[in-house]
């Protein structure tokens, strides 16, 4: 028995050996040898266009362009540009066989063009296999890929992997449905609030292309107001793009579009649908059978077609920064897209970002608000510690729930539910001496303790250790007081003053997404407010000195779009609504809560910006990673002349157990980082060199990491 008949070859030892003679025969008997798949070895290629350029899928910046291949004539028909392929990719050049090269390991990635002929001069390898015939990438949805990757230091394969979702085959087979007739023009609704706003929705509707920055006033009609810009846009023949937060707003937004223009006129794109449901979505859109597309940033990418009109919700929301590479903010994508395809703009909120307001101050945006009356219509009462409340109570100032306080609460609970936000989740997060406020720290690795919901003991945050006999060692007192306390906790202090009321917590393990008009007590960290029917009658806003004492630039903007979320939710001040703010009256940011003007808040933020050369007026990027890896690659990149380099100065340890934020050191490690800054219109130049500096370390196969993210959020 010959080697080619033995037992090592699946169901061959069942088969008579003259059976397998003859079918040996007749392969070798044929005229045309057979190709092998993936390898197409002897194939003849295609008649016309037998080269096809490919964007593989390594994501490595070093290898941030196109490849050539030979296109198989069996491959000819399916092999169209925009579709997936198989390639084979890292074969060397002596791997060549009968002209074609051979060997490497399979990858995915795109077909972007197909060309008569190849610039490289060597034998091309065969596309291994075309994965579908559905042709995803055009030239579109390319060029924005490109122009992101660009403006972050990326590359275009790690882009795409943020634009176009994973193939799911069942969906892929499914037909969309058929596009539906374009809308009547919508009447202009509540936009009558606004000194523009019939104005904005008629030149939508009319095909026109205005760009604005929308001040939202307070209560829940803004999920209407921007479904009725969306259907101006479809009555025109356009399609429309909104980009929401969190799965919340999306659910909100879906459910005014879907009252306003009825089912199957638009689609959701979030990343927590299931990989054949957002596919399916995403793939009707492509086609042209849906024309409005609403989603959290997985969408800012979504393929609409004629698009001529974007629009982000609520701009400084942490979620909108994407954490994987290249860590584009979903924000400037659609400005990209906005410049790219000559469409309308709209960036609402309740708040106004110093990036908002840097829009309306070079005249590239129109400002969307309403007049001063308005503003007072809509919005609540808003108090805080005064001059005169410290009169009839001196302890006020200090105590972490004042008597004014106290009083909103009683007031508000016969009238509805009253809402208390907290900064931090959980029990007590922190604790600190209470007769001379020095941080409690753990005697083994300094780490911060923190209370548990069993006051007998208290836990290290860092290490785990608990510590039962805790002694100040500035004072020696043996008391502690909490420094931030959790929602829980404040859920159990207010169950105790109000034991007749119920009282409910919205948080990261639980987030409510509506609760009754009933009188009840609802504790909810930033972000995880849930809309009351009818709107809350009071609302807290505790720990301010929490939120505005973090060392954060961004840390007074913060803090006012977070309380501004949570009394837009509040009752207008003439149905009694009232919020009371627990912070410092003087602060610029409580101030601008009083009076309910993020807009001005955030132009003076942006003149201190422009005097100090800080984002958004310059263009910044950071760079991390070891010290030394640090210093050499600033000696190595090319920086353009007029760039500032600040620092590096060390980054904070993370300790191990504890959650990594994005770009911060691997536990244990000690990193470094170093702030680069260019003047405007000069932030092309500092990611070309970045990404160029970057590219040469990845070719050298350096494995000491790097890290270079380009508009980082929190610079310190």
């Amino acid at each position: 028995m010959s080697s080619e008949n033995g037992p090592e070859q699946d169901g061959a030892q069942d088969a008579p050996p003259e059976q397998l003679a003859l079918i040996r025969e007749t392969v070798r008997g044929a005229r045309t040898p057979r190709a092998k798949p993936r390898t197409w070895r002897g194939a003849a290629l295609a008649k016309e266009l037998p080269v096809a350029r490919v964007l593989v899928d390594k994501g490595v910046l070093h290898l941030d362009r196109y490849f050539d291949y030979a296109v198989p004539e069996e491959l000819d028909a399916e092999a169209q540009p925009g579709v997936r392929v198989r390639v084979r990719f890292g074969a060397g050049r002596h791997r060549v066989r009968d002209g074609r090269r051979e060997g490497g390991g399979l990858i995915d990635g795109f077909l972007v063009e197909r060309l008569a002929e190849s610039d490289y001069a060597g034998p091309l390898a065969a596309l291994a296999q075309v994965v579908s015939p559905e042709r995803i990438l055009d030239e579109e949805l390319l060029g924005l890929v490109r122009a992101v990757a660009d403006r972050y230091a990326g590359s275009v394969a790690d882009v795409l992997q943020l634009a176009v979702p994973p193939r799911n085959a069942r969906a892929e087979k499914r037909a969309s449905p058929q596009q539906l007739p374009a809308p009547p023009v919508p009447e202009p609704g509540s936009w009558t609030r606004y000194e523009q706003g019939a104005a904005f929705v008629a030149a939508l509707a009319s095909g026109g292309a205005p760009r604005a920055v929308w001040n939202t006033l307070p209560g829940p009609q803004w999920t209407e107001e921007l479904a009725r810009a969306v259907a101006a846009t479809l009555a025109s023949g356009r399609g429309a793009l909104v980009v929401l937060p969190d799965g919340r707003a999306v659910a909100r937004a879906d459910a005014a579009l879907a009252a306003l223009l009825g089912e199957g006129r638009h689609a959701v794109l979030t990343a927590d649908a299931g990989p054949e449901k957002r596919y399916a979505q995403w793939l009707a859109v492509r086609r042209g059978a849906v024309r409005a597309v609403i989603g959290t940033r997985a969408a800012m990418f979504a393929p609409v077609r004629d698009l001529g009109l974007v629009a982000l919700w609520d701009d400084g929301d942490d979620s909108h920064s994407e954490p994987h590479a290249p860590q584009p903010h979903a924000r400037e994508v659609l400005l990209l897209r906005a410049a790219q395809d000559r469409c309308a703009f709209l960036l609402g909120g309740w708040s106004c970002t110093v990036e908002a307001a840097q829009l309306v101050e070079t005249g590239w945006a129109r400002p969307l608000v309403a007049a001063r009356e308005q503003v007072r219509g809509a919005a609540p009462l808003v108090r805080t510690v005064g001059d005169q409340d410290l009169a009839r109570d001196e302890a006020a100032r200090a105590a972490r729930l004042p008597t004014l306080a106290w009083q909103a609460v009683r007031d508000g609970l016969r009238h509805g539910p009253v809402l208390v936000q907290v900064p931090r989740r959980g029990y007590v997060p922190r604790m600190a001496c209470a007769a001379c406020r020095t941080p409690a720290r753990c005697r083994h690795c300094a780490g911060p303790l923190e209370g548990q919901e069993s006051a007998s003991a208290l836990r290290c945050g860092w290490c785990g250790r608990e510590e039962g006999a805790w002694h100040c060692p500035e004072c020696g007192a043996f008391r502690l007081r909490a420094q931030v306390v959790g929602a829980r906790r404040t859920a159990e202090e207010l169950g105790r003053a109000f034991p007749a009321v119920p009282v409910r917590t919205s948080g990261r393990e639980h987030v409510l997404d509506t609760v009754s008009g009933a009188p009840a007590l609802i504790v909810s960290t930033p972000g995880a407010e849930p809309v009351a029917e009818g709107g809350y009658a009071a609302a807290l806003l505790l720990d301010g000195w929490a939120m505005l004492g973090r060392p954060d630039l961004r840390a007074g903007e913060d803090a006012l779009r977070r309380w501004l979320a949570a009394a837009a939710l509040v009752r207008p001040q003439s149905a009694g609504g009232t919020v009371v703010a627990v912070a410092e009256p003087t602060l610029r940011p409580v101030q601008a809560l009083v009076r309910w003007d993020p807009v001005g808040h955030a132009l003076r933020e942006l003149a201190e910006r422009a005097e100090l050369g800080f984002p958004p007026v310059s263009r910044m990027a950071a760079v991390a990673g070891p010290p030394e890896a640090v210093t050499g690659f600033l000696g190595a990149v090319e920086l353009p002349r007029e760039a500032e380099v600040l620092g590096p100065v060390p980054l904070p340890v993370t300790a191990a157990g504890r959650p990594r934020r994005v770009g911060a050191p691997p536990p244990g490690e000690h990193w470094e980082r170093a702030l680069v800054r260019v003047p405007p219109g000069r932030g092309a130049a500092l990611a070309g060199a970045l990404k160029a500096a970057q590219a040469a370390r990845t070719a050298r196969g350096s494995d000491t990491a790097v890290w270079v993210r380009i508009d980082p959020p929190d610079i310190g």
